[in-house]
């Protein structure tokens, strides 16, 4: 009751009521709102709304901060100043006890800090909502770092997920624009993806995953999973040493080529959709590292893995096709695919969804090419085809919000960075390679084993099915048969019949006793006949 009481001052001092339809809300709703505002605002708050709700967020805790930040990425739903400003929620939490981290690691590992471990060092590296890390040393010599679950931090997020709901259904009943925001279905996406990360072993096989992905690459270094030591509240993963990404003066001071670095996130960020189909789904600057042993050729070192993305193939090759034909303009062909993906109802029109999308694209396509931003381009996408009902496409909502991060990224580090120069070579190049002999021959020989493998039962079901048809139709003729046959009789009687009727008007004395008998005789002669 406490945790309510302070949302509801918080919503009341920033005056997040500006958001809902007064005419929407019943008038005692309105009245209440009006006292608690009066109560918790001091002053009158003239920030701009989106400035206000960032910072309402910020002081509920780490838990709402973190919904925010989630929420900023949902740009098809959300104002552009909105999610602009949600973007800049940091997550800056106080550590937790070093004693708690060793309690938790010992009853998860079942033995004491000083046995696991040569060297622990109780300062932690870094602190966030969810987990902390701390540096350490193995016996065998490996420095490592190690995650921890923050104490008790599964409960608070439950408690306050729950109140997130209740908000969610209150705002569906007096917010006009509700609906389309579909707020019931962004806090369930944010507990999905938050309940997630509270599983290390999780983040373990994700990390373990893109390791043996880029395992001999030039564009991503992960770092190694020491399997021995991960369970659900406890990850420990080699320890690396590199310059944040964010940190541009340090790059620079090494002699980092930007723009090599640059295009390298770019190539980076489409292999993993496009060769792997499993992308690193949270690539802000906080999990991004660069490795400059060598500038001239400086390599991405990437960490926390909790968020991932998968794409199905179906999704792969009409994402593929979607973005090329955006760069040819081809904007039917844009409509056609997102039809024929599910993407939205069947029965949407397509002249009426291209005009659509043309009247979004056209006047982004007026600027020069490496102004352009491919992420806020699929962002307009997204928002135009909900417009056509488009259902939430999960993959697709966390494949923009790795765009934006990439490009935002990439352009941070080199201004002059032309993504489509990037991705459209790639692109086109991944499109040949799907329907090169050598790729058909590779996927035929890739599926093979699978046909053979099954050919006895494929084989036995096709004969099981063949005998059931021939049984189903020997009993189909069985009945015609009989069918026939009672017809023949039936035809035969009404003959019969229809003789005596002819009878008993060529002999009048034929049928004495029953003088309607030849007529009603003649009748029923002719339905048999007929049947």
């Amino acid at each position: 009751m406490t945790r309510i009481f302070k949302i509801i001052g918080v919503v009341a001092r920033n005056r997040l009521d500006s958001f809902l339809d007064p005419e929407r809300l019943p008038f005692s709703l309105r009245v209440i709102i009006r006292l608690l505002v009066g109560c918790f605002a001091v002053a009158p708050n003239r920030a701009p709304r989106s400035v206000r709700l960032r910072i309402a967020i910020e002081s509920l805790g780490p838990i709402f901060i973190k919904f925010g930040q989630m929420l900023s990425t949902r740009r098809d739903l959300l104002p552009d100043d909105v999610s602009e400003e949600l973007a800049n929620l940091q997550d800056n939490v106080s550590p937790f006890p070093p004693d708690q981290a060793i309690e938790i690691i010992e009853s998860s590992l079942g033995n004491k800090i000083d046995v696991l471990f040569d060297r622990f060092d109780r300062e932690p590296l870094a602190s966030a909502s969810v987990a902390q890390v701390h540096s350490a040393r193995l016996h065998c010599g490996d420095n490592v770092v190690i995650k921890v679950i923050r104490p008790g931090i599964e409960k608070v997020i439950r408690k306050d997920i729950r109140l997130m709901y209740f908000f969610a259904r209150l705002l569906m009943r007096v917010s006009k624009d509700a609906r389309r925001l579909r707020p019931l279905e962004v806090v369930a996406d944010y507990e999905r993806t938050i309940l997630d990360e509270l599983d290390l072993l999780r983040e373990s096989a994700n990390a373990s995953q893109l390791r043996r992905n880029f395992l001999v690459s030039h564009l991503l270094f992960i770092p190694q999973i020491y399997w021995d030591y991960c369970r659900p509240k406890v990850m420990v993963m080699e320890r690396i040493h590199g310059v944040p990404v964010s940190d541009i003066q340090t790059l620079k001071a090494c002699g980092t080529d930007m723009k090599k670095l640059a295009e390298r996130g770019v190539e980076l960020f489409f292999t993993q959709v496009f060769r792997d189909r499993f992308f690193h789904a949270d690539m802000h600057p906080g999990n991004i590292f660069v490795d400059v042993d060598n500038p001239a050729e400086p390599r991405y070192i990437g960490i926390d893995c909790g968020i991932v993305g998968t794409l199905e193939t179906e999704d792969q090759r009409y994402l593929a096709c979607n973005l090329l034909a955006f760069f040819r303009r081809d904007y039917r062909k844009v409509a056609q695919l997102h039809i024929d993906s599910g993407w939205v109802p069947s029965d949407t029109k397509v002249g009426q969804l291209e005009s659509a999308i043309r009247t979004v694209c056209e006047p982004i396509f007026e600027k020069p090419l490496k102004d352009i931003s491919f992420g806020q381009l699929l962002v307009r996408l997204f928002q135009t085809a909900r417009r056509f009902n488009m259902e939430i496409q999960p993959q697709l909502v966390l494949l923009e919000k790795t765009l934006l991060n990439v490009e935002g990224l990439g352009r941070e580090l080199y201004p002059e960075l032309n993504l489509w120069n990037t991705a459209q070579p790639f692109l086109e190049g991944w499109m040949k390679e799907q329907v090169s002999p050598s790729n058909v021959a590779r996927s035929f020989k890739e599926t093979s084993s699978e046909w053979l493998f099954n050919a006895p039962v494929l084989a036995h079901q096709i004969v099981s099915g063949l005998r059931l048809l021939t049984e189903q139709q020997s009993q189909l003729v069985k009945e015609q048969k009989n069918i026939h046959k009672k017809s023949i009789r039936t035809r035969i009687t009404g003959i019969v019949i229809v003789t005596l009727a002819v009878a008993s008007f060529i002999f009048p004395g034929f049928l004495n006793h029953i003088p309607e008998a030849g007529v009603l005789l003649a009748g029923l002669g002719a339905w048999m006949l007929a049947h």
